[in-house]
């Protein structure tokens, strides 16, 4: 499972591809993602650092999505994020999952890592903000396209 931080940053960025690259407000963005604007702040702030968002304060300001959702990737946010869900850990909560300290469920946790490793890397931002355009912010998107 991903942390909540991956999965605000995920669910901010995909918003971003979504408006078509942004700029947006972080409480708008927050609003739309449903997370407290503050903690999101700081989220967009370790997005900016790795060059994914761009932020400018003033009008016509907001947080920019810099970066093609084609590109980023949940694997990616996981390494910027410092997300514990690509770490190499046993299920058994003993120590470091590795082939010299084979728990007795070491063979499944290492297939099942594999398989969670392989579509974090190609779950992409762009199919998030796909799937959320048809679900949680249509109508809000299809207002905005009517300028309402």
């Amino acid at each position: 499972m991903l942390s909540q931080g991956t999965g605000n940053a995920a669910c901010a960025l995909a918003y971003l591809a979504a408006i078509g690259g942004g700029p947006a407000l972080v409480k708008d963005i927050a609003q739309a993602c449903e997370v407290p604007a503050p903690y999101l702040a700081k989220t967009i702030h370790l997005l900016s650092r790795a060059g994914v968002v761009a932020t400018q304060r003033g009008i016509g300001g907001g947080v920019r999505l810099i970066r093609d959702a084609e590109t980023v990737t949940l694997f990616e946010l996981c390494e910027m994020l410092g997300d514990p869900a690509i770490l190499p850990r046993c299920i058994l909560g003993a120590a470091e999952c590795s082939d010299a300290r084979a728990c007795p469920a070491h063979a499944f946790n290492v297939a099942q890592r594999e398989q969670r490793l392989a579509f974090l890397r190609e779950m992409t931002v762009a199919k998030i903000a796909a799937f959320e355009t048809r679900g949680r912010w249509a109508s809000v998107l299809a207002a905005a396209d009517r300028g309402g």
